[in-house]
């Protein structure tokens, strides 16, 4: 019996548990919180997160990393900011032909490395990567969903698509791990763009150009640091970044469209600044140090970085676009 552990019981770590629950008897989904723990073990929901929405019976929630220790799978459903620490708990404990399958679409600053590069440091380099247009929050009630997956060892992809991949949850595996993940993080920065541009009302017209240059900024990020361009125009490229770029679910969205309202936001507390932040800063010195112009970014880095007026950052992006 294969045995699979979701490490991360917020809202994607439940979700993946709930579509991973359909393929295996048993999936054991680690956090840190007693109360959480025994409230998903003796109701079955997870109050926090889906208090109207009933977990599978093979869900087994859990506080101890020892019943993670086993498992031949391990999704790693944690936010970036909490991923070295993650992973120093789990070496030395987990097997060593474990499969890692990271979720976080984040990068460490001023590291500037990929979760993948991270795990590469504690473990090697067969992990998988997740990314797509996905909200946690269709996920978890089994709507329609598509995701790609990425690896260097195809037979990886191929295990984890097995044991994720649902009639409603499709799965697409590609070559392009860097491609992939990078994809995940520059989304976020074409969603603030919008969020801001939105936030200062700029009409639609221009809103949707600066849309298309952050998928052509995609493009061309992607060819400069050793990825393939055509990764942009998968799921987890093109896909996604439409979806955080207009979404009102999309947190990167709703951020840019605070500064764009130039509206007072509480940094300490609000953890989606600390990481937005953290990945325009990382993207704008990846960027500046291959010698790419991307206008978008830095669009963003102006405004949420160095805190110049949006309307006076908007002018200068658009003076730049052609």
């Amino acid at each position: 019996m294969e045995k699979v552990g979701v490490m991360g019981a917020g809202s994607l770590g439940t979700a993946l548990a709930q579509t991973i629950s359909e393929n295996v008897e048993e999936v054991y989904l680690h956090l840190r919180r007693e109360k959480i723990k025994d409230a998903i073990n003796e109701t079955g929901y997870n109050s926090e997160y889906y208090p109207n929405t009933k977990l599978k019976d093979n869900i087994i929630a859990t506080t101890d990393l020892n019943d993670l220790k086993d498992c031949t799978i391990i999704f790693l459903a944690i936010p970036s900011s909490a991923f070295r620490a993650s992973l120093e708990s789990l070496k030395g404990l987990v097997r060593d032909e474990v499969i890692l399958v990271t979720t976080a679409k984040g990068i460490e600053y001023p590291s500037l490395k990929t979760m993948g590069k991270i795990i590469e440091e504690y473990f090697n380099d067969n992990y998988v990567a997740l990314s797509g247009p996905n909200f946690a929050s269709e996920i978890v009630l089994n709507l329609a969903t598509v995701s790609n997956i990425a690896s260097k060892n195809r037979e990886n992809c191929k295990r984890v698509k097995s044991i994720l991949a649902t009639p409603q949850f499709k799965v697409k595996i590609i070559d392009d791990v860097i491609g992939l993940e990078i994809c995940g993080v520059v989304k976020n920065i074409n969603a603030i763009a919008n969020g801001i541009c939105e936030g200062m009302n700029i009409n639609e017209n221009a809103r949707f150009a600066v849309l298309t240059k952050g998928f052509d900024d995609t493009k061309n990020i992607l060819r400069k640091i050793g990825g393939q361009e055509s990764t942009a125009g998968e799921y987890c490229g093109f896909g996604d970044l439409v979806m955080t770029s207009t979404s009102l679910e999309s947190r990167n969205h709703t951020l840019g469209m605070l500064y764009g309202q130039r509206l007072i936001v509480d940094e300490k507390a609000s953890g989606i600044v600390f990481e937005g932040k953290n990945s325009i800063m990382a993207i704008k010195n990846i960027c500046d140090k291959n010698n790419i112009e991307s206008v978008t970014v830095n669009f963003v880095y102006d405004v949420i970085v160095r805190q110049i007026k949006p309307t006076i950052a908007f002018n200068s992006l658009w003076e730049k676009i052609e």
